[in-house]
């Protein structure tokens, strides 16, 4: 079994909204290991954003505790934070978010200029490999608006992957796309995991959830379900069959 990537203890996060407490989580406690897939779903107020914002280092938890990689995260300051995030965490978005006028290539080394302790050595060809591995070897020089949006979810995750990150988080990563392109990022994903990378899913979608291997899902704040797919769609598989159906 692989040692823990996450381990969250006991966590609560509350917001004062004037004389209004509200609160987003309440004592969820959860381990994810390195090497799982894992879907995050829940409605709306469930405490899924809020979850995903602690995971990322993005926000802290009023009180209980985070280990990332075995590093306690609930209590650094914002520098280190900044650093977890750059190093152990990459990114990826409902909504790309790439620069407009810039290439693939310049989007993908973007996380590298933040990235102070210089770890990876040759931004350049760095990003070229990632891009490679999203299968976009041959779009360096294309700027967002010359590819699809599959392609942009694609340079998205390349430069989620830039860094060698200890995990991806991936906040409603579909939601701009349609259903055939959906499964192609899928399968992208499904790829990564297979070849060892922690993937966590934020998804209102159960269609998007059944390609992982498991299921985490909230209400309330708190965790009410949280078990293995029992047989994870495979998105290459349903792709094929897709591209195989009349248009």
């Amino acid at each position: 079994m692989n040692p823990p990537l996450i381990l969250i203890d006991q966590v609560r996060k509350t917001f004062d909204l004037g004389d209004v407490q509200v609160h987003a989580l309440r004592g969820v406690s959860l381990t994810i290991r390195s090497g799982e897939f894992v879907a995050i779903m829940g409605t709306s107020g469930s405490g899924k954003s809020t979850l995903m914002n602690i995971l990322g280092c993005l926000d802290q938890p009023t009180s209980g505790r985070y280990l990332l990689d075995d590093e306690p995260v609930d209590a650094l300051g914002r520098s280190r934070l900044a650093g977890i995030r750059n190093e152990k965490i990459g990114f990826v978005f409902q909504g790309f978010n790439l620069l407009s006028r810039t290439s693939a290539l310049e989007n993908v080394e973007l996380p590298l200029l933040y990235d102070r302790s210089q770890r990876i050595a040759g931004p350049h060809q760095a990003a070229r490999a990632a891009l490679k591995r999203v299968g976009l070897g041959d779009r360096f020089d294309h700027q967002p608006n010359q590819l699809s949006g599959g392609q942009q979810q694609r340079v998205a995750i390349a430069r989620a992957l830039v860094t060698r990150p200890a995990l991806i988080l991936a906040d409603e990563p579909t939601g701009n796309l349609d259903s055939r392109t959906t499964l192609d990022i899928l399968s992208v994903f499904q790829h990564l995991n297979r070849d060892g990378m922690t993937i966590v899913l934020v998804t209102h979608e159960v269609d998007v959830a059944r390609y992982a291997g498991r299921l985490i899902e909230l209400s309330d704040g708190m965790v009410r379900r949280d078990q293995p797919v029992a047989a994870p769609r495979d998105a290459a598989i349903d792709l094929a069959e897709l591209r195989e159906l009349p248009v």
